[in-house]
């Protein structure tokens, strides 16, 4: 099928993916790097390009996400979007929505969280909602956040489960560059109109969201985490479906670069893996055998998949936009333990361990540069990195003096 590309900033063309998907009810709040999103629906649902369709200006953004999962209980398509304080302004809703099993699609353009104030781009903000119940998927670049977002409100109706489509802020969100956005045959080849699982309809009045008590309350959290795991089958099913009907590649739970004879892996999500594709490349040419493996889907975790990217794997190197204050990092924690905990296997000699390189990179907008990523690479094949502890890449040490560090913080590179 040919592609029709234009130049358009990252969020524009989101916007256009969204509105192809039909939405009846969009709610939002305004926050940078979300803003130029859900303007530009605004503009559409203005002009009556996106049609029918109600677009509700509220007074935060947890009047934003409340909106959604009244209207989705109601019988509509809704969809909102977010970044930083407001998804934590959300939060109190965040799992509501989860909970009662309603498709919301919701894009988080991933900035920094307070204190102190910043606007620019790490994944903070999705991580903290990472036990939430949504789906999370986690965009390369502005194609596939386009992609993404189209899979997302197929993988939410299916499941019924709401879905982040999690977008690196000002990096993608205002990015101008080449973007094929699925033409509307297309995506409605996809996507059926929405028919809910339930409905509030006063002819036929139920009641949803109500309390349980100790009786249940554990079994209605066993069907969500099934419902969960149901979405490690469905991703990759509606990836090749979206693969036929553009014939692009796109989303799916992980994904290979140059992985085949690797001995070191770097492992990461969002727009750093454009960066770390280079580095891979030039490292390949210098007789370096690495590669990387892209995770798509962060939620639920893909752990056989993930696995078997990593088996045989000498090293990895996980690069983390946001960590754990006082514990660690998500990404890596998670990568770590699905390599301590292996598959049951026939082999009476276990295979050697895979050493895991915990690294904290690009908090606050800090740029991950190809020279970066080189330099880290030869400072973990020379032994200069500790896996038992978690690196910080291209910290700025004169910004410490005089600070009291404890010897384990001292250590830290």
């Amino acid at each position: 099928m040919a592609s029709v590309l234009r130049q358009v900033e990252g969020s524009r063309a989101v916007a256009d993916a969204v509105a192809r998907c039909r939405p009846q009810v969009i709610a939002a709040y305004p926050i940078s790097p979300q803003t130029h999103i859900v303007e530009a629906l605004s503009d559409l649902v203005r002009t009556g390009e996106l049609a029918p369709c109600e677009y509700l200006m509220v007074e935060s953004e947890f009047g934003a996400l409340s909106a959604c999962i009244g209207a989705s209980a109601a019988g509509a398509r809704a969809y909102t979007a977010t970044a930083s304080q407001g998804l934590l302004f959300m939060a109190e809703a965040i799992p509501n929505a989860s909970g009662l099993g309603l498709p919301v699609v919701m894009t988080v353009a991933n900035r920094a969280i307070g204190a102190p104030i910043n606007i620019w781009n790490d994944h903070s903000d999705a991580m903290s909602q990472r036990d939430a119940g949504w789906i999370q998927l986690f965009a390369e670049s502005n194609q596939e956040a386009v992609d993404l977002h189209v899979q997302a409100f197929v993988l939410a109706e299916r499941l019924s489960l709401p879905v982040m489509v999690c977008m690196d802020g000002f990096v993608l969100t205002h990015a101008v560059e080449e973007v094929d956005v699925p033409e509307q045959d297309v995506v409605d080849s996809l996507l059926p109109p929405f028919v809910p699982r339930q409905v509030l309809d006063p002819a036929a009045p139920v009641t949803i969201g109500a309390m349980v008590g100790p009786e249940a309350f554990t079994e209605v959290k066993y069907l969500a985490a099934v419902q969960q795991l149901r979405a490690l089958e469905e991703i990759p099913v509606v990836a090749e479906e979206f693969t036929r009907a553009t014939g692009r590649t796109s989303g799916g739970l992980v994904s290979r670069y140059r992985t085949d004879d690797a001995e070191t892996v770097v492992v990461a999500m969002g727009s750093v893996l454009g960066s770390v594709k280079d580095v891979v490349d030039e490292l390949r040419e210098d007789g370096v055998r690495i590669g990387a493996v892209t995770v798509t889907c962060f939620r639920p975790w893909p752990t056989d998949e993930v696995r078997e990217a990593l088996a045989g794997v000498e090293r990895v190197i996980v690069l983390n936009r946001a960590f754990s204050v006082g514990s660690g990092t998500m990404l890596g924690q998670d990568v770590r333990l699905t390599l301590t905990t292996r598959a049951p296997s026939p082999a009476t000699v276990p295979a050697p361990a895979t050493v895991v390189h915990d690294v904290v990179a690009g908090l606050g907008g800090r740029p991950v540069t190809r020279d970066s990523i080189r330099a880290l690479v030869a400072a973990v094949l020379g032994g200069e990195v500790d896996p038992d502890r978690l690196h910080f890449l291209d910290l700025d040490r004169s910004l410490l003096e005089g600070e009291d560090l404890t010897p384990a913080a001292k250590d830290a590179r």
